[in-house]
């Protein structure tokens, strides 16, 4: 499937599975077709986009909250790598990551992790 065709294709079910998302940020991949149609289904979609005039490395607002959010995640061995099946199964894997990480949180323990042995 087209990049294109998959994007209008999440956008319509992310606004079917998830009606009360109202506003989204994606990459420069995203077209101004895709920003209108989201619109159109009620999703307010900004484009982050890189600043042109600086040169290597930069934080991109919004999106360093996934990349740190994956990278929690990765930290949990089941999620290091592809090992599910199903999508179910890693979803599960995943609600069981983000519970884990509250909860230490909320406790201030700090429980050493599979990368600390």
């Amino acid at each position: 499937m087209q990049g294109s065709t998959a994007r209008r294709t999440l956008i319509e079910r992310i606004a079917a599975e998830h009606p009360t998302i109202r506003k989204t940020w994606v990459d420069g991949g995203y077209r101004q077709h895709i920003v209108e149609h989201a619109a159109t289904l009620g999703i307010d979609m900004h484009i982050v986009r890189r600043d042109l005039t600086t040169r290597g490395f930069t934080v991109l607002p919004r999106r360093w909250t996934v990349e740190r959010t994956l990278g929690w995640l990765t930290n949990h061995r089941r999620l290091a790598r592809d090992y599910e099946a199903h999508p179910h199964r890693s979803e599960a894997m995943i609600h069981l990551a983000m519970i884990n990480l509250m909860t230490r949180r909320l406790t201030a323990e700090s429980t050493p992790t599979w990368r600390d042995a």
